[in-house]
This record gives C-alpha cells, sequence and structure tokens, in this order.
C-alpha cells in the first residue's frame, strides 16, 4: 500500500496517466471516494493513456460503458445500483469473474461482497485544507496485485 498526494486536477490526471501505463489486461480496479472526489477524471485520465478516442463519461445512468483502446476497458459506476440482484442484471459478473481487458468499477465499496478475490483498490480523498488537493491511496485486495502495487509505488516516485 502506498499513498500519493495530487496538487491539482492536473496531478490527478498525470498520475492517473502512469498507473494506465503499468496496468496489465486482465486487472480489476476499484475506485472509491465520495462524489466529487475525482474518481471519473481518474477513469477518463487512464482511458486516454490506454488509447480511448471517444468522449469517455461516467456511466452513472447507464451503469457501464466499454470503450476500446489498447485492450477492451468496462467502466462501471455502481452509484445508482442498489442490491446485488441488479448487478446480475447489468452483466457485472461476466466481466469481473474472467476479465479480458482492463474493468474500472467506481464505488466498488457498496458491493464488497460482490467483489472479486483480487483486485486493485485506489481510494482518492479530497484533502478538506485544499480544494484541489488529493490523497489517492493505492492497494490490493487478495494475492495477485502484490508486486503491481509494489512496481507503481517505485514509478509513480521517481517524478517527484
Amino acid at each position: 500500500m502506498f499513498t500519493h498526494i495530487t496538487q491539482s486536477p492536473y496531478g490527478t490526471v498525470k498520475l492517473a496517466g502512469k498507473v494506465a501505463q503499468r496496468i496489465r489486461e486482465g486487472t480489476i480496479v476499484c475506485l472509491e471516494g465520495n462524489l466529487g472526489a475525482g474518481k471519473t477524471l481518474f477513469v477518463q485520465s487512464m482511458a486516454r493513456t490506454l488509447g480511448v478516442q471517444g468522449e469517455v463519461t461516467s456511466p452513472t445512468f447507464n451503469l457501464m460503458n466499454i470503450y476500446e483502446g489498447f485492450c477492451p476497458i468496462v467502466h462501471f459506476d455502481l452509484y445508482r445500483i442498489q442490491t446485488e440482484e441488479e448487478l446480475e442484471e447489468i452483466g457485472f459478473y461476466e466481466y469481473t469473474d474472467f476479465p479480458e481487458g482492463i474493468v474500472l468499477i467506481e464505488w466498488a465499496e457498496k458491493f464488497p461482497n460482490a467483489l472479486p478475490d483480487d483486485y486493485v483498490r485506489i481510494e482518492i480523498e479530497r484533502i478538506k485544507e485544499k480544494r484541489n488537493m488529493r490523497r489517492i491511496t493505492f492497494s490490493c485486495v487478495g494475492e495477485e496485485h502484490i508486486d503491481f502495487i509494489k512496481e507503481l509505488e517505485d514509478f509513480v516516485s521517481t517524478d517527484d
């Protein structure tokens, strides 16, 4: 686990780009944070770095978007989902049980029991005293991504 502080939206965009440079196909990333923390900005920045050309929007109302970049990117927003049954209806498990490409899930903390055994967790927090600053904490659940988190920490810290 490690934490990185960004000073501005540009810093958050840059950090997300660095994550995208190192991420591997088959990875599930769960993004957590309050409304307005920067989860969607983080996803948009990752998608751009991963070669997505079109508009990248939060799928708050349609719940899931699929983007084509260097690999498929599946983007879920679980904010409006109320039950695990709804997850099944939108095909959530089809994408998270055996991920092809990269799966990005906003508001994953709403359904901890529905998440896979192994995933990367990114928590984004606004720093109250500084409006544009964010505290971004990277960790993993399970054993699969431990090396990725260590590699990412080294890669991110080279730009400080």
